[in-house]
């Protein structure tokens, strides 16, 4: 049944009721507006971002930019998108399986009260709070010159897979505690260890929360130039071949850096931001397919 609004009677008899519950506490109404006004601005804010950076570098995306090799005249990126895709690639293959393992002996291990717990929760915790510049430096003192392996993929790609080992390890810990117990409870009913109990019952479950963290951490390993200018340098060059892990390159974010600083190519680097936000929503939606098809399955 509607009214003449053409709203359903009993959703109008609820906005009657909050409406009139706002003005018997005011105070509740102006948080109400506080709320939904800070939603407002952080929308805004981020489609003003957004449209900006379309606007300002979409009308100078050529395809001399996206040519194979890259010079002073063409400026091309491409050698930055394959260099910031191998770098998300090495830094996750190496920081995803230990932040996750180390999660699920946190959570389905380790004893409660257990002090090493408390240890590496405090350790991860500091690790999240130090600046990235102070990661770049210690990598270039440990990977680049004490280990020999100079300014390199993988020098950068350890230095990243320890920024964000803290970051993955969290979120997989929370999701492992969000899985109800009952979970747990069945699968120990029906005679399986805590070994097949974990991977099959407690991280189908956890596998939505598992890899928002890893989206996370993509965006910090993709937006990084920090820590990747002191560790993996600035060549624009595609790495390839037997040493392809011991040359240097940039990523996209380090090629947009380069190339506002020199001055010279304001335009391109604002046609570099758009490639750039179009590569992380790309690998935004592509995670949350991976998560919808594990779930399901």
């Amino acid at each position: 049944m509607r009214d003449i609004h053409g709203l359903p009677a009993v959703n109008r008899v609820s906005l009657r009721q909050r409406a009139r519950s706002y003005l018997r506490r005011p105070l509740s109404l102006l948080l109400f507006l506080l709320v939904g006004l800070a939603a407002l601005l952080t929308a805004a804010t981020l489609l003003f971002i957004i449209g900006y950076i379309l606007v300002r570098g979409a009308p100078h995306i050529t395809p001399s930019l996206f040519e194979l090799t890259y010079n002073s005249v063409n400026v091309s990126l491409f050698p930055a998108v394959v260099t910031t895709v191998m770098m998300t690639l090495l830094s996750l293959l190496i920081a995803a399986p230990l932040g996750i393992f180390t999660a699920i002996y946190l959570v389905e291990y380790a004893r409660r009260g257990n002090r090493l717990v408390g240890l590496v929760r405090i350790t991860s915790e500091t690790l999240s709070g130090i600046p990235s510049i102070v990661y770049g430096l210690f990598g270039m003192l440990f990977f680049v010159t004490a280990l020999h392996w100079g300014f390199s993929l993988l020098s950068g790609a350890c230095t990243l897979a320890i920024m964000i080992l803290p970051l993955i390890m969290r979120t997989t810990e929370e999701a492992l505690k969000s899985v109800p117990d009952s979970f747990r409870e069945a699968s120990f009913g029906l005679g399986a260890g805590r070994l097949r109990t974990v991977f099959k019952a407690v991280l189908p479950s956890a596998v939505p929360g598992i890899l928002a963290g890893v989206i996370l951490a993509i965006g910090r390993i993709v937006g990084e130039t920090a820590a990747l200018i002191y560790t993996a340098g600035t060549v624009a060059q595609i790495p390839g071949g037997k040493d392809a892990l011991f040359l240097s390159g940039r990523t996209l974010a380090i090629h947009m850096y380069v190339l506002s600083s020199e001055g010279l190519h304001t335009n391109e680097a604002y046609a570099t931001a758009v490639v750039l936000l179009v590569t992380v929503l790309l690998i935004n939606t592509l995670s949350a397919v991976v998560a919808r098809r594990l779930t399901k399955g």
